[in-house]
């Protein structure tokens, strides 16, 4: 019989990285304006749980060996943009914009993330 095992905290949110992600947290919200996933601007007056709320992303995620607090490795995004993205490496806007468009296949995960129904 297997016991389960309890996650581990990540890096930036206990530990002696959590004091210097709150730091750079606050120059990425002061700083940036536009979503480093999908290149749209980032509305600051959106609380959480709005889905267009601002966040900060790791470039890299933590889980794949990217740094928990250094802030060459965070950038702003919309809250849905970097829970799409979870734990992949994304490239820039612009990387991500064009993938899309090349993409021959329809699938559910590359489905745009709103639709304007009413003129389709």
């Amino acid at each position: 019989m297997t016991t389960p095992s309890k996650k581990t905290p990540r890096p930036d949110q206990h530990g002696p990285h959590r004091k210097q992600y709150e730091v750079n947290k606050k120059k990425i919200l002061g700083t940036q304006t536009i979503c480093g996933i999908c290149g749209k601007p980032v509305d600051m007056e959106l609380k959480y749980p709005d889905p267009m709320s601002a966040c900060v992303d790791h470039i890299i995620p933590v889980a794949k060996g990217g740094h928990p607090s250094d802030i060459q490795n965070l950038q702003l995004a919309h809250w849905c943009c970097n829970r799409a993205k979870s734990d992949k490496i994304a490239g820039t806007a612009n990387d991500y914009e064009n993938k899309r468009e090349r993409a021959k296949l329809i699938g559910f995960r590359n489905l745009p993330l709103s639709a304007d129904w009413l003129n389709c």
